[in-house]
């Protein structure tokens, strides 16, 4: 059943084309993702879709009296109702039954108001609804209904504009990303109610496992065409590098994106059905995998970052609250070389604060941030960049930076790295307001990446970017040979990038976990909880809480760092064999070097588990 047919649609701004002749349907029970870059028309489709902007050609034709709801980025809500009164304000009758009856539940004096309630309910079969739409309050977390639009935040609008929307079951739903602003406890909800839930989808999402797992249909606009794919993002990537290779052999760079991205699919975490045998044998097997993934990337940008000395970043005792909210609770932890750490939790658990402590854009209610004098800091933050009137995209970067220096004295200059994220030469001359949304992210990104710093701090930097950009921007990342610290929500972005977690539960609890995120999940539904790596970096109260004297906590928390040193020391000595730096009169010396390293880290790893079953009593 053909819900909605676009046919030959076009649209220009002045004398910029976006696309000519568009023509596509939306079927029953399809659940279609809409690909294109940035820039290039995503949001004027959707607009045109949902009646707020006509094509200059063509037109849509829609059943007749088919429902349906847009969920736009940022949510349109009456800024002066309530939750429940948002929710209640929407045409359905269902609802307005429901209503009906718990007013009348709230008077049970009223006999007759109550059973002409009660037989309006039966009438309409409204007591599964409630039932279910009760349920969706419960899971997007609006517990409060009294609390007024104008008083939420920004992830709690967007999950109310979605309660409304699930809740009014429409016959079509297009949304414009709509896991921006959610938690990833949110995200994988979602994931799994539109996985499961016969509903008909149209989106724009660069979310690559909602791609995966909820789409059964791939449309993609490139170069003003329209290409259709009927399958889920991995059936995507093979069939899209198959038109690429039979259009163009010679294009072997563009080809080998999509062969990447297919190969990184293929492998993909996925979560470990069988129960943990134990804590020990769980940690080894997500550390190893964590270390191999990053041994996997063959380094095609050499960077030559400035040095950096023996201390990176140091965080002693820091604490920070909010009233009652307690984001810090005596936090300390050592940054070490090359570490690539992600920061996961929930949406108010104080991940962005965390941050603006470390660059000293926030201060902390007690503790020290130790910065190490090599280190220089690159801040990619949610509030963007600030844009000067009249200037050219190729000006702004060069205020922060004219090349960025790799290794044997070659250079990428700052119009390279903005051809290396999709500003061609013409767009590199545009005047920046011409800009969309994801283009001024890409070129804010820009900004920060030319600064060539050793220490990367990147909080949300996917939100808006289009699925092209982010393999550019991973790519960039995983060549990248400082320090990495991300705030994300996603996954897939996640499980490419870092090693190892912080993972804030709320209330000044933090844990560090060795692995990616798809790790961290498939270990949270083992039968074993997950239980802090290191006491170092759990808070005060928790270490005092543990089954270990004050000396075995310390010896603890220095096995902890001794094993880093280790890490690193047989991380360096392998780099020297895999490069061919060593010489062949130090083969055996250097291979003796390793084996002494590995027994070491062997005998304090022991130590440092056997103090660990002790401290979880």
């Amino acid at each position: 059943m053909n819900y909605l047919s676009v046919e030959n649609i076009s649209k220009s701004y002045g004398e910029r084309t976006l696309f000519e002749n568009i023509s596509f349907g939306i079927n029953k029970d399809q659940k279609i993702a809409f690909i294109a870059k940035n820039g290039t028309g995503k949001t004027t489709i959707l607009n045109i879709l949902n009646g707020k902007d006509q094509p200059d050609t063509g037109q849509v034709v829609m059943r007749k009296d088919i429902r349906i709801a847009f969920l736009s980025q940022v949510p349109d809500l009456n800024e002066n109702l309530t939750i429940e009164e948002s929710i209640f304000a929407s045409d359905n009758d269902t609802l307005r039954v429901i209503r009906q009856y718990e007013a009348a539940l709230l008077n049970p004096d009223d006999s007759d108001a109550y059973q002409k309630a009660f037989d309006r309910m039966d009438q309409h079969q409204a007591w599964d609804f409630e039932s279910q739409f009760k349920q969706i309050l419960s899971r997007l977390k609006l517990d409060d209904l009294t609390l007024r639009v104008s008083g939420l935040s920004g992830g709690q609008k967007k999950r109310l504009a979605l309660a409304m929307i699930l809740i009014n079951r429409p016959d079509l739903l297009i949304m414009d990303e709509p896991t921006n602003h959610l938690d990833l406890e949110m995200i994988e909800w979602l994931e799994n109610y539109f996985a499961k839930e016969s509903i008909t989808l149209f989106m724009v999402t660069h979310d690559r496992y909602f791609l995966e797992r909820v789409c059964n249909e791939i449309i993609e606009l490139e170069n003003g065409k329209l290409y259709q794919y009927k399958g889920n993002y991995s059936y995507y990537l093979e069939k899209k590098e198959q038109r690429i290779a039979s259009e163009n052999a010679s294009i072997d760079k563009a080809r080998n994106v999509f062969v990447k991205e297919l190969e990184w699919m293929r492998r993909q975490p996925k979560a470990r059905t069988t129960k943990s045998k134990s804590r020990q044998d769980d940690f080894y097997v997500i550390k190893e995998k964590a270390e191999s993934r990053r041994k996997e990337n063959q380094v095609e940008l050499e960077i030559n970052m400035e040095r950096m000395g023996s201390k990176i970043i140091e965080l002693h005792k820091l604490h920070k609250r909010f009233g009652d909210r307690v984001i810090l609770n005596g936090f300390s932890y050592p940054f070490q070389r090359g570490e690539r750490v992600g920061i996961i939790g929930k949406n108010g658990t104080g991940k962005t604060t965390f941050l603006n402590i470390l660059t000293g854009t926030a201060p902390p209610d007690a503790g020290k941030v130790i910065i190490g004098d090599t280190i220089k800091i690159g801040y990619y933050t949610q509030s963007g960049i600030v844009i000067k009137p009249g200037q050219k995209v190729i000006d702004v970067i060069k205020e922060f930076g004219e090349y960025i220096p790799l290794m044997k004295g070659k250079t990428i200059s700052a119009g390279q790295l903005l051809e290396r994220f999709l500003f061609d030469r013409k767009k590199q001359h545009d005047y920046v307001e011409k800009l969309s949304g994801g283009e001024l992210k890409r070129l804010y990104l820009c900004t920060v990446l030319i600064q060539n710093p050793n220490f990367l701090i990147l909080d949300e930097p996917t939100n808006d970017l289009d699925i092209v950009t982010l393999n550019v921007l991973e790519n960039f990342l995983l060549d990248f040979p400082g320090c990495l610290l991300v705030v994300s929500h996603d996954r897939y972005f996640m499980d490419k990038i870092v090693d190892h977690l912080l993972v804030f539960r709320g209330q000044g609890e933090i844990e560090d976990f060795p692995g990616n995120y798809s790790d961290f999940r498939a270990y949270e539904d083992s039968a074993v909880p997950v239980k802090q790596a290191s006491a170092e970096k759990t808070s005060w109260k928790q270490q005092q809480a543990t089954g270990l004297t004050s000396s075995e906590q310390k010896e603890f928390q220095k096995l902890e760092r001794e094993i880093r040193e280790l890490e690193q020391k047989k991380s360096g000595i392998e780099r020297e064999f895999s490069e061919g730096k060593v010489a062949d009169a130090d083969i055996e010396r250097r291979a003796n070097d390793l084996q002494a390293v590995l027994r070491e880290m062997e005998n304090k790893e022991l130590r440092w588990f056997e103090l660990g079953e002790k401290a979880e009593g």
